[in-house]
């Protein structure tokens, strides 16, 4: 039995569906108006993934999880869950004073409620949402490691998930400003993966899901950094 492949694979679509396409549905909510489509589907995101990322914890090996484990699997939870909610608020606000100015209703995107309203969505949040991102990846990897599952590596779903949530992965962490901790992150967990584990990534899953993560973010990030010459936000370079 191949369960833990098959999580990765379904923890990549979900993280695609719930973190990347649901930014294409800004249309208004019909029930209120001040939101978005999106801000609506946006409430269901954690519960969601943090209860793939609980499957993949447990199922990762084939021990119990100890208190410590547990401690930290909630500790890097909490900032997940409280860095999306900050910038979920946030940026519904934020989009919402935007309409408001581009409408000519009232500007107040030169006054400090804009700017802090900016600072919880674009900085704070995002970075406590993203170390989220990053922990429990640390995390996973670790435990698996520690002691395996003992499951083989199906590789055609862990393939296909490492490709979908490495695209993901190189978006979430360009977008939201915070590819100073995103890349390092994918490129020492590559070469660490090709210096000591690779002949273990056939009985590794999670650790196979997230090399193939680790090598598809890093590409798409050195590929970006070359050709802008940076790391622009999509958005900064005319890609909506």
């Amino acid at each position: 039995m191949n369960r833990v492949s098959f999580q990765t694979l379904l923890f990549a679509v979900l993280s695609l569906i719930f973190i990347i396409l649901i930014t294409f549905l800004s249309s208004d909510f019909p029930t209120y108006p001040l939101i978005s489509y999106q801000d609506a589907l946006d409430l269901f995101t954690p519960m969601v993934l943090l209860s793939i990322y609980w499957l993949l914890f447990k199922n990762s090996s084939k021990s119990n999880t100890t208190r410590r484990q547990e401690i930290t699997f909630m500790i890097f939870a909490a900032f997940w869950v409280e860095g999306q909610g900050m910038h979920l608020s946030a940026n519904s606000i934020n989009n919402l004073i935007g309409k408001l100015a581009e409408n000519q209703v009232i500007d107040i995107t030169k006054t400090d409620i804009y700017h802090l309203t900016y600072f919880f969505d674009e900085h704070l949040g995002h970075i406590m949402w993203h170390i989220g991102i990053l922990g429990l990846a640390a995390l996973l990897i670790y435990r698996e490691w520690r002691l395996p599952s003992g499951e083989a590596t199906l590789w055609w779903p862990v393939t296909v998930a490492g490709i979908i949530y490495g695209f993901s992965y190189f978006a979430i962490f360009l977008e939201g400003q915070t590819t100073i901790i995103g890349y390092p992150f994918a490129t020492l967990r590559v070469a660490w993966t090709l210096i000591s584990q690779r002949r273990n990534l056939a009985q590794r899953p999670v650790l196979a899901f997230f090399f193939i993560t680790g090598l598809v973010a890093f590409l798409f990030f050195t590929g970006w950094g070359l050709y802008w010459g940076g790391f622009p936000q999509p958005s900064d370079v005319g890609i909506p």
